[in-house]
Protein backbone atom coordinates (compact mmCIF):
# COMPACT_ATOMS: atom_id res chain seq x y z
CA UNK A 1 0.00 0.00 0.00
CA UNK A 2 2.74 2.48 0.93
CA UNK A 3 4.67 1.65 -2.24
CA UNK A 4 1.61 2.52 -4.35
CA UNK A 5 1.06 5.75 -2.40
CA UNK A 6 4.70 6.74 -2.86
CA UNK A 7 4.57 6.03 -6.58
CA UNK A 8 1.53 8.28 -6.92
CA UNK A 9 2.98 11.21 -4.96
CA UNK A 10 6.45 11.05 -6.47
CA UNK A 11 5.42 12.37 -9.92
CA UNK A 12 3.47 15.22 -8.31
CA UNK A 13 6.38 16.25 -6.10
CA UNK A 14 8.77 15.96 -9.01
CA UNK A 15 6.61 18.15 -11.24
CA UNK A 16 6.03 20.72 -8.51
CA UNK A 17 9.78 20.88 -7.89
CA UNK A 18 10.43 21.36 -11.60
CA UNK A 19 7.78 24.08 -11.72
CA UNK A 20 9.31 25.89 -8.75
CA UNK A 21 12.78 25.64 -10.27
CA UNK A 22 11.46 27.08 -13.52
CA UNK A 23 9.80 29.91 -11.63
CA UNK A 24 12.97 30.61 -9.66
CA UNK A 25 15.10 30.63 -12.80
CA UNK A 26 12.63 33.01 -14.45
CA UNK A 27 12.91 35.49 -11.59
CA UNK A 28 16.70 35.15 -11.49
CA UNK A 29 16.87 35.91 -15.21
CA UNK A 30 15.04 39.22 -14.80
CA UNK A 31 17.31 42.26 -14.69
CA UNK A 32 17.75 43.31 -11.08
CA UNK A 33 18.14 47.04 -11.54
CA UNK A 34 19.07 49.65 -14.07
CA UNK A 35 21.06 52.62 -12.89
CA UNK A 36 23.57 55.15 -14.10
CA UNK A 37 27.12 53.86 -14.29
CA UNK A 38 30.41 55.63 -14.82
CA UNK A 39 32.85 54.89 -17.65
CA UNK A 40 34.35 51.93 -15.74
CA UNK A 41 30.97 50.23 -15.60
CA UNK A 42 30.72 50.68 -11.84
CA UNK A 43 28.13 52.59 -9.85
CA UNK A 44 29.57 55.42 -7.84
CA UNK A 45 28.74 55.43 -4.13
CA UNK A 46 28.28 58.82 -2.51
CA UNK A 47 27.77 59.94 1.08
CA UNK A 48 24.02 60.25 0.37
CA UNK A 49 23.87 56.51 -0.25
CA UNK A 50 25.03 55.81 3.30
CA UNK A 51 22.55 58.19 4.94
CA UNK A 52 19.48 57.07 2.95
CA UNK A 53 17.09 55.37 5.39
CA UNK A 54 13.95 55.16 3.25
CA UNK A 55 12.82 53.56 0.05
CA UNK A 56 11.02 56.27 -1.89
CA UNK A 57 9.27 53.96 -4.36
CA UNK A 58 7.76 51.82 -1.58
CA UNK A 59 6.67 54.93 0.32
CA UNK A 60 4.96 56.34 -2.77
CA UNK A 61 3.24 53.01 -3.47
CA UNK A 62 1.98 52.87 0.11
CA UNK A 63 0.76 56.48 0.02
CA UNK A 64 -1.12 55.99 -3.26
CA UNK A 65 -2.48 52.59 -2.24
CA UNK A 66 -0.77 50.97 -5.22
CA UNK A 67 1.19 48.54 -3.05
CA UNK A 68 -2.01 46.53 -2.70
CA UNK A 69 -2.32 46.35 -6.48
CA UNK A 70 1.23 44.99 -6.70
CA UNK A 71 0.51 42.39 -4.01
CA UNK A 72 -2.75 41.31 -5.66
CA UNK A 73 -1.07 40.95 -9.08
CA UNK A 74 1.76 38.84 -7.64
CA UNK A 75 -0.64 36.64 -5.67
CA UNK A 76 -2.87 36.22 -8.73
CA UNK A 77 0.09 35.13 -10.85
CA UNK A 78 1.29 32.64 -8.24
CA UNK A 79 -2.24 31.27 -7.79
CA UNK A 80 -2.59 30.86 -11.56
CA UNK A 81 0.72 29.02 -11.80
CA UNK A 82 -0.24 26.61 -9.02
CA UNK A 83 -3.70 25.99 -10.47
CA UNK A 84 -2.09 25.24 -13.84
CA UNK A 85 0.42 22.85 -12.25
CA UNK A 86 -2.30 20.94 -10.42
CA UNK A 87 -4.49 20.81 -13.55
CA UNK A 88 -1.55 19.51 -15.55
CA UNK A 89 -0.76 16.89 -12.91
CA UNK A 90 -4.37 15.71 -12.89
CA UNK A 91 -4.39 15.43 -16.67
CA UNK A 92 -1.08 13.57 -16.77
CA UNK A 93 -2.26 11.15 -14.09
CA UNK A 94 -5.36 10.41 -16.15
CA UNK A 95 -3.21 9.80 -19.25
CA UNK A 96 -0.89 7.50 -17.28
CA UNK A 97 -3.85 5.46 -16.06
CA UNK A 98 -5.27 5.17 -19.60
CA UNK A 99 -1.93 4.07 -21.05
CA UNK A 100 -1.53 0.28 -21.43
CA UNK A 101 0.90 -1.41 -19.06
CA UNK A 102 3.13 -2.62 -21.94
CA UNK A 103 3.91 0.98 -23.02
CA UNK A 104 4.94 2.01 -19.51
CA UNK A 105 7.89 -0.41 -19.36
CA UNK A 106 9.66 1.02 -22.41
Amino acid sequence: MSKMLFSQTKPLLHKVAIGLLALLSFFCALPTSVSAQNSNGKIEITQNDYSNQSVEMADVFRQDGKIYVVVVVILTLLFGIFVYLFWLEKRLTKLEKDMPESNMNR
